[in-house]
């Protein structure tokens, strides 16, 4: 099974998983967090549209609010 390093910690993935998908799994709202896919930002607009591949290094940042 491919894997990835996700903010550091090893995780597989299924073959064909995208950006988007990914975080949906991980229960986070994509319009909170930011994606950084082997040291380069991934636009937002794209998260549904770029698969990931074996060795992906990735780093998810949530925002949190608050005051």
């Amino acid at each position: 099974m491919p894997t990835l390093v996700l903010n550091g910690e090893p995780h597989p993935f299924t073959p064909g998983t995208t950006v988007g998908a990914l975080v949906a799994s991980l229960g986070l709202d994509p319009r909170q967090v930011a994606v950084e896919r082997n040291r380069e930002i991934v636009p937002r607009a794209t998260y549904d549209q770029t698969e990931l591949v074996d060795g992906d290094r990735l780093e998810v940042v949530t925002f949190v609010g608050g005051g």
